[in-house]
């Protein structure tokens, strides 16, 4: 039987750390202990800490008056994130030698509030913006990571190591990022809870990006209070990400029993569900009455004109470039630019393009500096009919949050850098999880979380795999 301190969440182990009733080494070398047992088949991280069990020591020697919010929490931090001292490969194998010196700002909140970083998740290579095809959580640099609901089930992506070791206990919790799903969908395969704040919220500062109007990074949890805990610590504007001066950090206190008498629209899907569609949103919807909320079916406002653009990548594709090679600039160690990148895949296909680099091809084709006409185009059209005429039109008729079965939505989420949620429910007889996708307006995060913690109980919380 698994050691019960691995049923803790972050908010529960923090205040045990921090009471003294645990100590930061004991727990880290648990999970340390775990991440070796069990990586070896689940390929979830790609580099672990040399001086983890080191940080955990030091922690246990302050004082209790000095302890963050996050003490001796072990957390991963997805492989596209800067951490000092610790390889940033984005899952390219060309990347290995880039080890950067210095933190990304989001990383060093995190210490600061007391966090044990215990290594790097894998993740789809160049978080799934290299080709079409590539299967979630595949990546050069770490191979492929297999869910630990079952091996040949999806693992989500492209954050597909963090939600796999959170839903493994390889970790307390994990930061992902996404452009357009990347956290919400592992989050959803592998039945934790995944957070995609408001676009500018956390800092984007010391990520490999794609797109400066999409990325953001969240965290990937066992209880959403613990991803407030964690959106809390590391929120906040930075001095180079221009995004992030322009919110204000909310209040991240959870209201309780926040669905009693909320409004929850339920975005009907006329293209039909499937079967773990289907189970999943019946029991949500029990769920959301017996919590006292009001339910209504509707259709996405904009649906007759989305088409084909509800998935479309132009914006990604006419941003990744310029944003891309402003990342690379700082490698000293690896390609310095997109270019080089697929001259460097180009020489090693074997090892380097098992699927392929189409988009990178694609992206490179573009002027990188979004004068094209139609990038300006995209970005407009993608606003219009997620905003304006799509979120915007829902929230205005008095909507606190928008209900979406599945993952469905997600990309309508992340082109209006909305926030959303991906809460799950558990299958009977430990099958692999399903769950939905919550939506809540710009800086709604707080209400966002209430409302997924409240559905959370109510459905009755987190389960994890067996082991």
């Amino acid at each position: 039987m698994p050691d019960p301190i691995l049923d803790l969440d972050a908010v529960t182990l923090g205040a045990a750390t921090r009471r003294g009733d645990l100590t930061c080494s004991e727990v880290t070398r648990l999970y340390l202990g775990r991440v070796g047992a069990l990586n070896p088949a689940l390929r979830a991280v790609i580099t672990v800490s040399p001086q983890a069990q080191a940080d955990a020591d030091a922690l246990d020697s302050l004082p209790r008056a000095a302890r963050g919010p996050l003490h001796g929490v072990p957390m991963l931090i997805k492989d596209n994130i800067d951490v000092a001292g610790l390889p940033t490969t984005a899952g390219s194998a060309l990347l290995r030698g880039h080890v950067p010196a210095t933190d990304a700002p989001l990383v060093a909140r995190l210490r600061a509030a007391g966090a044990v970083i215990l290594g790097k998740a894998n993740l789809t290579e160049w978080a799934n913006f290299m080709t079409l095809g590539m299967p979630n959580g595949y990546s050069s640099a770490g191979g492929q990571t297999v869910n630990p609901w079952g091996e040949g089930l999806d693992t989500g992506g492209s954050s597909s190591g963090s939600g796999v070791a959170v839903a493994a206990r390889l970790c307390v919790a994990a930061i992902g990022t996404e452009t357009s799903g990347s956290i919400v969908s592992p989050a959803h395969q592998n039945g934790v809870i995944g957070l995609k704040p408001t676009l500018g919220l956390v800092p984007r500062t010391g990520i490999v990006p794609i797109s400066h109007s999409q990325d953001t990074a969240g965290p990937i949890t066992r209880s959403a209070r613990d991803a407030a805990l964690i959106l809390s610590v590391i929120a906040g504007p930075d001095a180079h990400d221009e995004a992030s001066r322009r919110l204000p950090v909310p209040d991240l206190t959870l209201i309780e029993a926040a669905l009693n008498g909320a409004d929850i629209g339920i975005i009907r899907d006329e293209a039909g569900l499937d079967e773990r569609e289907t189970a999943s949103l019946a029991r949500v919807r029990l769920a959301l009455q017996e919590a006292g909320a009001q339910v209504q079916d509707l259709d996405f406002p904009s649906r007759a004109d989305l088409g084909t653009h509800g998935w479309g990548l132009e914006v990604l594709l006419y941003e990744f470039k310029g944003d891309l090679n402003a990342y690379l600039a700082g490698v000293e160690h690896g390609p310095r630019t997109m270019q080089e990148v697929i001259e460097a895949n180009d020489r090693d296909p074997d090892r380097l393009l098992r699927y392929g680099q189409t988009l990178l091809h694609a992206a490179q084709g573009t002027r990188g500096d979004g004068g094209e006409a139609a990038y300006r185009l995209a970005r407009t059209r993608d606003l219009n009919l997620t905003r304006a005429r799509g979120f915007d039109t829902l929230f205005a008729r008095g909507l606190d949050l928008v209900l979406f079965p599945g993952l469905r939505g997600y990309h309508l989420a992340a082109k209006a850098g909305y926030p959303s949620v991906a809460v799950p429910v558990p299958r009977d007889g430990g099958a692999q999880p399903g769950g939905v996708l919550l939506v809540a307006p710009a800086g709604a995060d707080a209400l966002l979380l209430a409302g997924a913690a409240h559905l959370n109980r109510v459905l009755g919380g987190v389960r994890f795999p067996k082991g």
